[in-house]
């Protein structure tokens, strides 16, 4: 004889052999149901955690920048307010206290009157999603990196250059542009031969690196070109900068088969301005460079 259909059993069966974690709370966020998944990702047995609160913080739910989810920004709160589903990215504490990686999805759970009593959130334990993402942006870095300085690349400065005269048209949000070129570069590759000029190459980058803003964004343009990217500066903000970098560039030394050697770059400084395209900026900071080198070498030029 048929044994009658069970339907609450039916659908607890079937959630409880979903790989995915599922757990449901009620408006107040009280827990209510804790399937099977949600103990193999969490290592977290249902007996402790129903009747709990999700907001006593038992996941700890934290974003790639550190911020807790569960005390301020709970995307289940959210969507009992206003009814929405919510997916996001987090990284939920397991009971032995390392991290996970899932990706939750939270949507509401509605009565027969169409009143929210609670809601649902289902999570994935991703860790090969995210790291195929760490992967792909590793990759993104790689084709915008200098792969002997460290620094940008020209494709990623052209592209920085053009957004920033985008948002200077749109917002008249200011940005400043230096053009830096090594002094007696080809001497130092005649002499001491290509090996220590990229030495060269790369304590320019370094010294770039520390003594530019953190805001602000540089990159090797070829050869022992230079650029820099100077946000939010006026011509004066610009000029000390570079003056900065300028001095700190000529007290640095590079040490090549047992001798010392000084370097010096001469550079061009020039503020955005309103017809300005990637072409007209880029070539009046390189004719600025280019008065540095008449002028002596080792110095800024701005204009």
């Amino acid at each position: 004889m048929t044994k009658p259909f069970n339907g609450d059993r039916f659908y607890k069966d079937l959630t409880d052999n979903l790989y995915d974690g599922v757990y449901f709370v009620d408006t107040e966020r009280r827990i209510i149901y804790w399937n099977k998944g949600a103990e193999r990702i969490t290592g977290r047995p249902a007996q402790h955690i129903i009747g709990r609160f999700c907001n006593d913080n038992i996941l700890d739910h934290v974003t790639d920048d550190g911020h807790h989810l569960c005390l301020e920004g709970c995307p289940l709160l959210a969507t009992i307010n206003d009814g929405q589903p919510r997916e996001a990215e987090v990284h939920l504490r397991h009971a032995d206290g390392h991290r996970v990686p899932v990706v939750v999805r939270t949507s509401p759970i509605h009565d027969d009157h169409d009143k929210i009593i609670g809601a649902v959130e289902i999570f994935s334990n991703n860790q090969s999603f995210f790291r195929m993402k760490r992967r792909v942006i590793e990759l993104e870095q790689d084709a915008f990196r200098d792969t002997l300085t460290g620094i940008s690349n020209r494709k990623l400065l052209e592209i920085k250059i053009n957004t920033a005269i985008r948002e200077y048209s749109q917002h008249k949000i200011p940005f400043g542009l230096l053009f830096l070129d090594i002094d007696h570069f080809k001497g130092v590759n005649d002499t001491f031969g290509h090996q220590e000029g990229d030495r060269v190459l790369q304590n320019i980058a370094k010294n770039m690196m520390e003594y530019l803003r953190a805001s602000d964004l540089c990159g090797r343009w070829g050869g022992e070109e230079f650029i820099a990217i100077l946000y939010n500066v006026n011509l004066a903000n610009l000029t000390r900068i570079a003056e900065k970098l300028r001095a700190m560039i000529a007290n640095s030394i590079v040490a090549i088969n047992e001798r010392q050697i000084s370097i010096s770059v001469s550079i061009g400084a020039t503020l955005v301005r309103e017809t300005d395209t990637m072409d007209s900026i880029v070539e009046r900071a390189d004719q600025l460079m280019y008065q540095s080198k008449q002028g002596g070498k080792d110095r800024v030029t701005a204009g």
